[in-house]
């Protein structure tokens, strides 16, 4: 089990993540949206149950910033070079795929499992994979989720601490 803890900042938050060996990791990530990315990653990941998405490599010993080179070195953060990805990266595009679908209903004020879906089958068919089975309770767990997290998050000042884990 990973312990990761969130701190705000001011343009950027910062991550510390513990690992059951007790090493640590740390990053910094800027300000994407009104929640930090990486939280939405883990409602995400964890309701559909992807074990090599963001947090599931990060378990397996990837360090969160080699994620993001990963995923860039396969083309995947422009659609006009992404190709076929490798098997070891298709649920990681999987998550940020679905991840981008979650944040903008969070931005847009909330929105129902087909607005979901047709975000995230655009996003899925430019990064080459399947669009991860979902259906309405698991919808309402993520969405639950990441609006619990969003009341406190944004409420809180600079320097407010958030404490989750993985799985």
């Amino acid at each position: 089990m990973l312990r990761i803890t969130i701190a705000k900042g001011s343009a950027e938050d910062h991550i510390r993540v513990t690992r059951i060996d007790g090493s640590v990791i740390e990053t910094r990530f800027p300000h994407k949206g009104p929640v930090p990315h990486d939280a939405v990653h883990l409602f995400v990941e964890r309701a559909l149950g992807l074990t090599r998405g963001f947090w599931g490599l990060v378990v397996q010993g990837r360090h969160p910033e080699a994620l993001v080179e990963l995923a860039k070195a396969g083309g995947h953060a422009s659609v006009g070079r992404a190709t076929v990805p490798d098997a070891e990266i298709v649920e990681l595009l999987q998550a940020e795929r679905m991840v981008e679908a979650y944040e903008a209903l969070l931005w847009s004020g909330g929105g129902s499992l087909d607005d979901v879906l047709a975000m995230a089958q655009v996003g899925c068919e430019t990064s080459f994979v399947p669009v991860p089975p979902l259906d309405e309770a698991t919808h309402r767990a993520i969405a639950g989720a990441i609006d619990d997290f969003s009341r406190g998050w944004i409420g809180g000042a600079k320097g407010h601490v958030v404490e989750l884990s993985w799985p």
